[in-house]
This record gives structure tokens, sequence and C-alpha cells, in this order.
């Protein structure tokens, strides 16, 4: 649409309901980037304003405003951190992005800091196809620049070279292996209908005031029937020792994963409509517009919390109340 603005001699003379030099309504490009962050694509943004608002607008148009964040994206990514964290958890989401002209699973891995108060942040997100030692010590380099001086307690799901790259980071670190996706494992040796009666012994190993609670399933007619469940945890028991170390406050901090595991599916409601993406860039985007929303609602720490920080403050002083 074409404006004609009125001249005089003095140029004195403003538009008030479109200023000069204007090309879109106030509030337009925050109104795309919303719809995006709930995980509408592009087309289907141009088709809703069409429909809704009689407003023609193209999919170039449409990515040129949603690019305006990455900027906001690499300041959020970059931003300094806390000096320690009591937990930290890490976990992946498996995403389809388009690379070298084929579409691959890639794994985009997000990192969920409990600060000493009880609040949550999302420290940061990588995507990477290929995990190894080397991508893991660039995480942890990375975090370590940014501020994070250490980690009391970091649960990981298991991937090779990922806990000594964070013990070489960070030292001092607690690095037990993540309770839920090894029970997880080992369900997947049984059927569905022998999975609620094994998931309450895998309970009772996990629970027990020390070791031997895994020796006794292994005796045991579960042990016997699935050899594998056992081996399952020898395989990780240098990861699995330090977890019988805790007090069961901090235990259930540490198995009980539902803070990454909600997120991961308001993630997956977003991501859900998306075959794939055409870059890392575009499913970073989305992922940080997305976690803005989510993370608006987090501001109270966890009922357990408190019983959980006065054992950490307990067993590891100085370092909590950094």
């Amino acid at each position: 649409m074409e404006i004609e603005v009125p001249r005089d001699r003095s140029g004195s003379f403003d538009p008030l309901l479109i200023a000069k030099g204007q090309k879109r309504f106030e509030g337009f490009a925050e109104k795309i980037i919303a719809m995006y962050a709930r995980g509408m694509t592009v087309r289907e943004i141009a088709g809703f304003l069409l429909d809704h608002y009689q407003v023609e607008v193209s999919a170039d148009f449409i990515s040129t405003v949603t690019d305006s964040v990455l900027e906001a994206v690499v300041e959020w990514q970059d931003r300094p951190l806390e000096r320690s964290d009591p937990v930290v958890y890490f976990d992946a989401l498996g995403v389809k992005i388009r690379d070298e002209g084929s579409v691959r699973n890639k794994a985009v891995y997000l990192a969920l800091g409990i600060a000493a108060d009880g609040t949550k942040e999302v420290l940061g997100i990588w995507i990477e196809q290929n995990e190894g030692a080397k991508f893991w010590l660039k995480v942890m380099n990375e975090l370590r620049n940014r501020g994070g001086e250490d980690i009391l307690i970091a649960v990981v799901d298991g991937p090779k070279g990922f806990p000594e790259a964070i013990t070489t980071v960070f030292p001092l670190a607690s690095v037990p292996t993540c309770i839920v996706h090894l029970s997880r494992y080992c369900l997947s040796f049984c059927g569905w209908k022998e999975r609620q009666a094994l998931a309450g012994e895998l309970k009772a190993i996990y629970r027990a005031e020390t070791a031997g609670g895994c020796r006794q399933f292994e005796a045991g007619p579960w042990g016997k029937k699935y050899p594998m469940i056992a081996e399952s945890w020898r395989r990780n028991w240098q990861q699995i020792i330090p977890f019988y170390s805790y007090p069961p406050e901090v235990r259930k901090i540490i198995y009980t994963t539902n803070a990454i595991e909600s997120l991961h599916m308001q993630l997956g409601k977003v991501l859900k409509n998306r075959g794939h993406f055409p870059s890392d860039e575009a499913a970073t985007k989305l992922i940080y517009l997305a976690l803005r929303n989510i993370t608006k609602s987090w501001k109270n720490p966890p009922l357990t919390w408190r019983m959980a920080a006065n054992q950490f403050a307990i067993q590891f002083g100085e370092r909590f109340n950094k």
C-alpha cells in the first residue's frame, strides 16, 4: 500500500497513524514471533494472517522477522552463569535437521541447572550429530568460560566419554548415571505385562540404603530370569556407586528427573509439527523461543528442595554456598 505524506515548507508534518518510514504495523513482528514460538510453521503463519486479518505476507518476510531473534540467541548462549550449580542435568532431544543436502537425526542437548535457592535455569543449547569426548569437552569448557566454576552433581544419561569430560573441567564434580534412563533400559528386556512388577523391583535397588540392593536383585527370581539387567548395572557401577553416598533427600533430586523430562515434553509439543529443520540455526531459533515461553512460569523451587538444600550444605559445605 502506497502512502502519500503531505509536505510543508518547514517539513514539520508528522503522521500519527503511520509514522514516516514505518514499514510494519506496531507489534506486528512480535505477533509473528509469538506464533512461531508456539510451533506454527512459516506457511501456517502466512495462512493465518491471510484468513483472519486479510494481510498477505510472504514466507521470506516471516523468515526475516523470525531471524531477528538470532542475535538474542547468541547473546543468551554467551551470557554469564552462576559460579556454582548444585545439580545440572544433561539430556538430549532427537531432531531432524537438513545437513549437506540430506535430512539427518541430530541430538539437541540441553543443560538444566538447579541453583542453590532451588530455581531452575537452562544453561545452554548444543546441537551435534556425532557425540564424543571432544564434543563434551567443548561443552564443559564453554560452561567454564562463561563463569561456571563448580558443579556439585552432574546427572547424565551415560554417553561414552561424557563423565570423563565433566571431571576434566570440573574435577570435584560427582557424576552419577541417570537412574531413570538406566531403569528404562532395563525394562526394555521384558514384555509389557511384566514391566510394572519389574519396575517395582528396580525401585528396591536404587531406594536401598546401600549398594547391596543390586546383589539381592541379582540373586532373586527377576535377576535370574533377566541376567542382562544386573549386567547393565555392573557395567555402569562406577557411576552408580556415588548415588548411594547421598541421603534420601538428595537421591530423590537426582533420580526423579521430572524437571528436564517435563521440559522435553513441552518442547516436544512445539517441535512435533516440524518434519525437519533447514539448518541448525533454524532449530536453535525455535527451541530458544519455546524455552523463553516455557521458563516464564519457573518461579518457585520444588517443595522438597529445602530439605535437599540442608543436606547439600552439610555434605558440600562452602562449595554449596559459593
